[in-house]
């Protein structure tokens, strides 16, 4: 059961006995402890991580991490949520949509972006099972049959590159196993809402080893659409299905792992709704009714994405080789009726209240491919001095048609296509040395050289005639970076650590070219961060509880922004001299008692865009019908009507102030427990926008 008022949301579930699932109650577990550090009764148990792109224990990693995994990431998914479950269930983490169950937007320490293009690029990097997934919609990818979720914060330029300024997410699936094991789950909800996970995992040989795990997730239409004659009646309904086959080999020298995964997709863009706050507010209007949406336009949306990954390691003597290969397709089309009514000021009747033009509009993703190639090599000797060295290679090609359609015609006509096109190719080769001075005293450093190449086209080649088609824009941003990092960790004692971090990042250059309804194309230099961060890590109450608290500062040259036009349905990307951003982060787990365990998280985020010469247009509707328009705030630009100063300004959708907690309550019943679990987040307000 899942509710939900404003910011605030909660879920309870309730499990039936452990000893019925005896699989979910091993994946339950945390990573065993190194051999040595062994967990007695009621101690928590050893969280492992691969931040660094070694196996180590989370304590000892100089960076702020956070980690999902077992029976609190079953809770979370339980109620079939897409990937933006994990908003706010980690310190400083937000992931939002303009697009439905696709396109997530992802947000850290106040750093991401509201660009909707399907071009888009973000500075939040997401990793799934060792291959980064650069393009929006590849980042949706439903999350079933995880080992574990680690959120990193801060930037991560050195070790996983480019377009990770902000930090990485890295998502990794459980591997097969040796062992013959089985579960599945299945969940209801309101509106038919089906959640049905299943795997199978069966050793084929000594050496081999099959796993294959599934997810199907349903819902009802439950919104209805009441303007009789129109293309799409009921809303908010979904299909959405993903598999994945694992398939290892392993011996004593070698470890092979190949994957192949597919998603398929079916249901609506986001409802975008006209009118809905009260002017001067942040209300809802009187009388809003989420069940009712009138629309004289068509909302559909529907998605299909393959991959493959083979991940190669070789022990060899003093170093073990890695190669990682991946490959990913999509295939995506999304439709909506964006003015969020029925009818205009031109064609009545029209409503709910000024609808200024009609704007019904897709977005289609009809090819897209990426391939990538990382050889990495790292040294596995017990000495002081150990390192990491490695070449990774990027290619990605893309086509998207963004099309628009004349909403007062029968059917609904297409009336206006653009197409982009792009090549993007990235090399970049990197290092990393630990050394351990002391037993109390470890350092890092590490060094990336990347080289970013893109060959750009937009051309309009329909349009009404007023408009008229468009000649190739093109656009071919070249360039190159260093990113770097160093960090610290001071052993107190052999529960606490502290830890200080000094790291930049690198977002690429970024081109958009949305002209269905202008002639030019927007391009975005490229955004260098250099970030600081310190803070604590520390087992007590005999290691029945641990925490974590980080201190960061950061600053972002040439911030990559997006602007959309105020009276025209048009994106553009604008660079801002810089933004700074600053706060404070703490992270808990703790068995309160045999019976009661809890985890504990908050964040506080400042953000502040500045660039005293930085002009943005406001909302449009206040400029063609003052009396139903929003309420700008920022200072007017004096001679530019419906334009502001925008210095000082958060970054969009950068909340002060997250928190989230769980709480489990148990008891034992014969072999088993009864349970009860509760999690619940909080964030505070934020800018939609960047006025």
């Amino acid at each position: 059961m899942k509710l939900s008022n404003g910011p605030l949301a909660k879920s309870l579930v309730v499990a039936a006995l452990a000893s019925a699932f005896p699989l979910q109650q091993a994946q339950a577990q945390e990573a065993a402890p190194k051999d040595g550090d062994k967990a007695q009764a009621g101690q928590l148990e050893t969280v492992i991580v691969t931040a660094q792109r070694r196996a180590e224990n989370i304590k000892d990693v100089p960076m702020a991490v956070s980690t999902l995994k077992g029976e609190k990431l079953e809770v979370l998914t339980a109620g079939g949520m897409d990937i933006r479950f994990m908003a706010g269930r980690t310190p400083s983490l937000q992931i939002e949509s303009d697009f439905g169950r696709s396109f997530p937007r992802f947000y850290i320490r106040g750093m991401g972006t509201t660009d909707f293009d399907l071009n888009a690029s973000q500075p939040v990097g997401l990793v799934y099972d060792d291959v980064v997934q650069e393009n929006p919609i590849l980042k949706g990818f439903p999350v079933f049959d995880i080992d574990q979720i680690e959120v990193l914060r801060g930037p991560q330029g050195t070790l996983f590159g480019r377009n990770s300024p902000a930090g990485v997410i890295k998502f990794d699936s459980a591997k097969p196993a040796q062992k013959r094991e089985a579960y599945a789950n299945v969940g209801f909800g309101r509106w038919g809402s089906l959640n049905t996970e299943a795997m199978v995992n069966a050793p084929l040989d000594a050496n081999w080893a099959l796993r294959v795990s599934a997810l199907t997730q349903h819902r009802d239409d439950h919104v209805h659409n009441p303007i009789p004659n129109t293309p799409t009646a009921d809303l908010e309904g979904y299909n959405d299905n993903a598999a994945r086959v694992q398939l290892l080999y392993k011996n004593s020298d070698l470890s092979a792992l190949f994957n192949v995964h597919h998603r398929h997709m079916t249901g609506n863009s986001t409802l975008f709704r006209a009118n809905i706050l009260k002017k001067g507010s942040n209300d809802l209007v009187d009388n809003f009714d989420y069940s009712n949406y009138p629309i004289d336009g068509l909302n559909t949306q529907n998605l299909t994405n393959t991959g493959a990954s083979a991940r190669l390691r070789w022990n060899l003597d003093g170093i073990t080789v890695h190669s990682i290969t991946g490959y990913e397709t999509a295939d995506y089309y999304s439709r909506g009726d964006i003015d969020g009514g029925y009818g205009s000021a031109s064609h009545q009747p029209s409503g709910p209240g000024f609808i200024p033009n009609p704007s019904e509009t897709a977005g289609a993703l009809p090819e897209h491919r990426q391939l990538t190639e990382e050889v990495r090599v790292e040294s596995n000797n017990k000495g002081p001095l150990n390192w990491i060295g490695g070449m990774y290679f990027f290619n990605e090609k893309i086509e998207i048609n963004n099309f628009v359609y004349d909403t007062f015609t029968a059917g609904n006509p297409q009336i206006t296509r653009a197409i982009q096109r792009q090549t993007s190719r990235a090399m970049a080769a990197f290092g990393t040395v630990n050394y351990t001075i002391s037993d109390e005293l470890k350092v890092r450093a590490g060094l990336r050289y990347t080289d970013d190449k893109k060959d750009f086209s937009a051309e309009r080649v329909q349009a009404p005639a007023a408009q008229g088609p468009l000649v190739p824009q093109l656009a071919n941003p070249h360039t190159t970076n260093v990113s770097w990092d160093a960090s610290g960790t001071y052993a107190l004692d052999k529960d606490t650590n502290l830890y200080a971090r000094i790291g930049t990042g690198y977002r690429a250059p970024s081109v958009q070219g949305r002209i269905t309804f202008s002639n030019a194309i927007s391009m975005a230099n490229a955004e260098r961060v250099l970030s600081y961060e310190g803070g604590l890590k520390q087992d007590f109450f005999n290691r029945r509880a641990r925490m974590s608290f980080s201190l960061f500062h950061y600053r972002i040259n040439d911030v990559q922004l997006t602007s959309g036009s105020g009276i025209v349905n048009v994106n553009k990307l604008i660079n801002a001299d810089h933004a700074i951003g600053q706060g404070a982060e703490f992270d808990m787990q703790a068995n309160l008692s045999d019976t009661w365990k809890m985890t504990l998280g908050a964040s506080y985020n400042d953000t502040s865009i500045e660039d005293p010469n930085l002009i943005i247009k406001f909302c449009g509707n206040v400029i063609v019908n003052p009396a139903n328009g929003c309420t700008p705030t920022n200072a007017r630009v004096p001679g530019l009507a419906n334009t502001v100063y925008i210095n000082g300004n958060p970054l969009p959708r950068a909340p002060k102030v997250t928190t989230n907690m769980t709480l489990r309550y148990s008891r034992d019943v014969g072999d088993g427990e009864w349970y009860v679990f509760t999690d619940w987040a909080y964030r505070g307000s934020y800018n939609f926008f960047l006025y």
